[in-house]
């Protein structure tokens, strides 16, 4: 298999003249980026990094952050992209975990370098004049090519992508760079691009989903649309200035365009195929892109950073909460939530953990330094998610929540999938999310967190669950509505805080279920 670094030659052999890379005023074609990044790739390796080495990024999706990444892909160079948004301590413990060798981040970025003790041992390259810095990127920018060719090869280590470490420390997950093109063909494949396609960059670079689109862009001589920081107004304008044709998301940036005062008048036609994935989207905001879009696909992929695809179902609409079934590199299994080993498996229809095989070309082989993680994670050839969910009797695949976030109320084992599904097609609801709530009674009581859409109350909503199919052990015992939905910077509902009462309610209005069976 090709390396990535040989990967983009391709492109830029085929469409050396199209449109490679936007970023406001900044258009760069395939061969002109390809300049840049081969620049970019000696200065690495001219300020003394050396193949295999690692470097640590902190930049939003700005043009210099998609080029360090090709670049790094030339230069065999490992690239660590962290969350623009760290804390000293965060970026620290990354820092010294990896043996970074080097680090580049902006202004944005520079308290979390400025505050942190690890990155003094290091060279510094802040853009815009960061403060700092001790190399400038236009040092890297004037480098002198060393040649025409890729340094690495497929079996060499990419990337390594920090998750993000809510339950204790982050781990590194390396990735191979035939790891990372495998993701990527199945990404093209799964979304059915074609050739130029043209795709907005608003998953960070430091996230698998942003990774996934900027590779994927490559492959098929297409069009990246940096956006540095998510405006849905902004991001409405990039859709129609630069014809956008496809556009890959977590549920929350759908739900801001949609809402977003502009969308009413925007012309969003060359948008061909929605992509979502990060989070599970709730029923009622897929019939409402679906209304607004009509798209020609329409794709639920499931995934991780450790295992790329897990799954997908390309008409997410017809089959709400449904992820479909396996990927193009993939196998999965529903193992019993305390299996030991792959082959304990639950029935159809029946909870169980996500597990996949890591025989999967996209599938990463072990996290960085930590033993701990693999031990709990990694069995017999298998990656155990930590996701819960079933097979349905057609053989799709429903996620129905995290083992973490699964609540015990009444000895009953309850996933708040199932309640948010409900609760989001009500007229009132603008986001819902549930989480278990400590309680005397109940050990965890189920309360529903509701973002309201216009005037709604508890006893209306409880109202609405009798008239469900929720079946009534599942029915929250209490609504609190809030102003917003906590979530991770990808979109991932922060259900932990949820139970912790660390959100900002608009009125706590709970409901009393007087029913004990």
């Amino acid at each position: 298999m090709l390396d990535l670094g040989r990967t983009f030659l391709q492109s830029v052999e085929r469409s050396p003249r199209a449109l490679a890379i936007v970023d406001g005023e900044l258009m760069l074609t395939y061969e002109q980026w390809l300049a840049r990044i081969r620049c970019v790739a000696a200065g690495l390796l001219d300020m003394g990094l050396h193949p295999g080495d690692r470097i640590v990024t902190l930049l939003q999706n700005r043009w210099e952050m998609a080029t360090l990444h090709w670049a790094c892909q030339f230069a065999g160079i490992v690239i660590v992209p962290l969350n623009w948004r760290a804390k000293p301590d965060e970026l620290d413990y990354c820092l010294r975990d990896a043996a970074v060798k080097a680090l580049v981040y902006e202004p944005v970025s520079a308290d979390a370098v400025l505050d942190c003790d690890g990155a003094g041992d290091i060279p510094c390259i802040g853009l815009d004049d960061a403060p700092g810095g001790s190399l400038s990127f236009d040092l890297l920018l004037g480098a002198t090519p060393h040649g025409e060719g890729a340094l690495a090869e497929a079996g060499d280590v990419s990337l390594m992508l920090y998750t993000s470490g809510t339950t204790g420390r982050p781990k590194g997950v390396p990735r191979r760079h035939r790891q990372e093109r495998a993701a990527a063909l199945a990404h093209v494949a799964q979304n059915l691009y074609r050739h130029g396609e043209r795709t907005l960059g608003v998953m960070p670079l430091y996230h698998t989903m942003g990774v996934r689109s900027l590779l994927a862009m490559a492959l098929v001589d297409g069009l990246f649309v940096c956006v540095r920081r998510w405006n849905a107004s902004q991001a409405l304008q990039a859709i129609t200035t630069h014809r956008v044709s496809c556009l890959y998301l977590v549920p929350t940036l759908y739900h801001d365009l949609l809402a977003d005062p502009a969308f009413a008048g925007t012309d969003v036609r060359t948008v061909t195929k929605l992509g979502f994935a990060g989070a599970a989207m709730n029923d009622g905001l897929l019939n409402r892109l679906e209304d607004a879009f009509r798209p020609e696909l329409f794709v639920n992929h499931y995934g991780s950073s450790e295992v790329y695809t897990c799954s997908i179902h390309q008409d997410a609409p017809r089959k709400p909460g449904s992820a479909g079934r396996a990927g193009l590199n993939t196998r999965l299994r529903i193992a019993r939530l305390d299996a030991d080993s792959p082959e304990d498996v639950v029935a159809t229809g029946e909870e169980g953990q996500i597990i996949a095989d890591l025989r999967g070309d996209e599938a990463f082989e072990g996290y960085w330094n930590r033993d701990d993680a693999n031990a709990k994670s990694l069995r017999d050839g298998w990656y155990f998610t930590g996701d819960i969910g079933y097979f349905d009797a057609d053989g799709d695949l429903y996620v129905t929540g995290r083992v973490d976030d699964m609540i015990i109320s009444g000895g009953e084992n309850i996933s708040p999938a199932d309640i948010e599904s409900v609760l989001s097609l009500h007229p009132g609801v603008d986001e819902v999310a549930v989480a278990g709530v400590p309680d005397a009674r109940w050990g965890q009581k189920v309360v529903a967190f509701v973002k309201p859409r216009g005037a709604v109350d508890a006893q209306a909503l409880d109202d609405y669950c009798r008239g469900s199919d929720l079946v009534n052990f599942k029915r929250p015992r209490g609504y609190v509505f809030v102003y917003d939905i906590p979530k991770s910077p990808v979109g991932k509902i922060l259900r932990r805080k949820l139970s912790a009462g660390e959100y900002h309610a608009i009125s706590s209005l709970p409901y009393s279920d007087p029913i004990t069976e």
